[in-house]
């Protein structure tokens, strides 16, 4: 039996990960949500669980490059607690719409809402080569969608960290 490409089996390794909101809502185009999930990044990060070295929010998913030990539970604790966080703000400020939407795909017996869909799709990263090419993807991300004209100006992206400006989120700018 072969290995599954979306697990994570050498944790010495950065990961490229990939996050969507189940039924791909645009949660991040609310600045709380994104807040939430950035609040929750800079807590791993600065308490040395993982080491961050690219990320970016779209408006319906996230792509990060990050390492650590025990690398899976981490992202599954992450996508938990951002998850119960989320549905409190939405509940708090009666969002009914994106709660509706998030009871679509529900399948444990104990869950009323489901926001992010399964797995991150994790896809290690090898060599000099692929890291930069998956950095430049992830800050690239948001002038491919069109929504600004250079990489810097997408707020929710570490393209800023990487030319030396503040990002919302510390990060290990990785060196060639």
């Amino acid at each position: 039996m072969g290995r599954s490409r979306y697990k994570i089996y050498e944790e010495h390794y950065p990961y490229f990960i990939t996050s969507t909101f189940n039924d791909q809502l645009s949660l991040f185009a609310d600045q709380e949500v994104a807040k939430i999930v950035l609040n929750s990044l800079r807590f791993l990060q600065e308490e040395r669980l993982i080491t961050l070295y690219a990320y970016v929010f779209m408006h319906d998913h996230l792509h990060c490059i990050m390492a650590g030990n025990n690398l899976s539970d981490k992202l599954r604790k992450f996508k938990s607690y951002t998850a119960r966080t989320i549905i409190d703000y939405l509940t708090e400020t009666n969002r009914t719409y994106y709660l509706k939407r998030l009871k679509n795909g529900v399948n444990k017996e104990n869950s009323e809402y489901k926001v992010w869909q399964e797995s991150f799709h994790p896809k290690q990263i090898r060599t000099t080569e692929m890291m930069i090419q998956k950095i430049s993807y992830i800050h690239f991300n948001p002038v491919k969608a069109g929504f600004v004209n250079r990489e810097i100006e997408w707020r929710y992206s570490s393209a800023r960290n990487y030319e030396g400006l503040d990002g919302l989120v510390p990060i290990r700018v990785f060196d060639r």
